[in-house]
């Protein structure tokens, strides 16, 4: 029996391969775990197109990530934060200030997704990382004022 495996499956194959197997192997372990279906041509020409749906997704997502390292990577992010007499900082900068200062320049990101390091404990000029996902990284300029 010809099985479209949906899933990878050890010693066997990876999603999206067509594979000659056993009738017992392919329908009491396979299908009926959900690791695959019977190769008929309606399931294969399915597969395909939703394949090509989940590529086409992705290539717009990549694209819409690259619009948002641009408009990250053009702006100039000030935040003031309270210091003492030497310059130094009371706290570091987190990455929760960083996302809140992005939001009100009409940036959503997640503080998760926001890398500092050190932390920023004086004032100055910062390169700061993004991870945008799809292996996309941003880079912000970050100016920290004492007040």
């Amino acid at each position: 029996m010809k099985v479209l495996l949906i899933k990878d499956v050890a010693n066997l194959g990876k999603a999206g391969e067509v594979k000659e197997v056993k009738d017992g192997y392919g329908k009491n372990f396979l299908i009926a775990r959900g690791l695959a279906k019977l190769a008929t041509p309606e399931v294969i020409e399915a597969w395909e197109k939703e394949q090509a749906q989940k590529a086409e997704q992705e290539a717009k997502e990549i694209e819409r990530l690259n619009k948002l390292k641009e408009k990250i990577e053009s702006i100039k992010l000030v935040i003031r934060h309270k210091a003492g007499a030497n310059g130094a900082l009371f706290g570091a900068i987190t990455n929760k200030e960083v996302a809140e200062a992005l939001k009100e320049k009409g940036i959503e990101i997640d503080k998760k997704h926001i890398d500092i390091h050190p932390p920023i404990k004086q004032a100055g000029e910062y390169d700061i990382d993004i991870k945008l996902g799809h292996g996309i990284h941003a880079k912000l300029d970050l100016v920290v004022e004492a007040e």
